[in-house]
């Protein structure tokens, strides 16, 4: 399977603990707090943070935690001053990964994903050293029942994306990032909300890997998921679906 999906799976399985469910509510409010000081703290009218909205809600974020961490983002309470950053290195059998983390001190974050790359037989680069392997994109998607294939495909165009790729986990709409608002808000008004709405990291081409290097892979972009300052993790590993099952079991 290859990495573009498949963590969204292993980080799905993981999210069942209670642990890492406050880990992925902790996330969830910098977003939200982020995209509320960087705009209007109307969803409505602030597309960024009508997306972390969304997906706070369907993470069941309480609504009070939720109206709380859009209001520090106005200046309410003890605001930490949060800023995006993004790393990039090789992970084990070369393979590919994008960390992007929302941070309120660049040195601590950056010395604990270096220190996570190390301990886990991966290496950060430079800036730019791999995003040039992956397509920044918006991605929107729903469940297989939602549409035929045609008539998601169909809606899609005209909402103005760029592809639609169904398959027996349900249809994945791409489009340019500074559509993805757009897009979403086209599709929800024909078909309701989507599962999730988000920008991604599309690879453009995927590594393969063998048991021993996809543990250790893995055993990295969890360490790295498990970082609070981290947001989202991307990686153009390509894991063959039984090894991936046998590895998570």
């Amino acid at each position: 399977m290859a990495g573009h999906s498949a963590f969204k799976n292993i980080m799905h399985k993981k999210g069942r603990a209670d642990a890492q469910r406050a880990r992925l509510f902790s996330k969830l409010g910098r977003e939200l707090t982020v995209a509320s000081k960087m705009g209007l703290p109307d969803p409505a009218m602030n597309p960024r943070l009508r997306l972390a909205v969304q997906a706070a809600r369907e993470a069941n974020m309480p609504r009070d935690t939720i109206e709380r961490a859009i209001k520090k983002g106005q200046g309410a309470g003890d605001d930490g001053n949060y800023e995006e950053v993004r790393y990039e290195g090789f992970g084990p059998g070369g393979v590919a990964i994008i960390v992007e983390a929302l941070t309120d001190n660049r040195n601590r974050t950056a010395g604990d994903i270096r220190t996570t790359f190390g301990r886990h037989g991966g290496t950060m680069g430079a800036a730019n050293s791999v995003s040039h392997q992956f397509q920044r994109l918006g991605e929107v998607f729903y469940p297989p029942k939602t549409a035929s294939n045609e008539a998601m495909f169909e809606a899609a165009l005209e909402a103005g994306a760029d592809d639609v790729v169904s398959d027996e986990d349900g249809h994945t709409v791409h489009c340019a990032p500074d559509n993805l608002a757009a897009v979403r808000d086209a599709l929800e008004k024909k078909f309701g909300p989507p599962t999730r709405a988000k920008l991604a990291w599309l690879p453009q081409a995927t590594v393969p890997l063998d048991e021993e290097r996809a543990r250790s892979l893995l055993k990295l972009l969890g360490a790295l998921e498990e970082n609070d300052d981290v947001q989202a993790v991307a990686a153009n590993y390509d894991i063959a679906d039984e090894l991936l099952a046998r590895l998570m079991g």
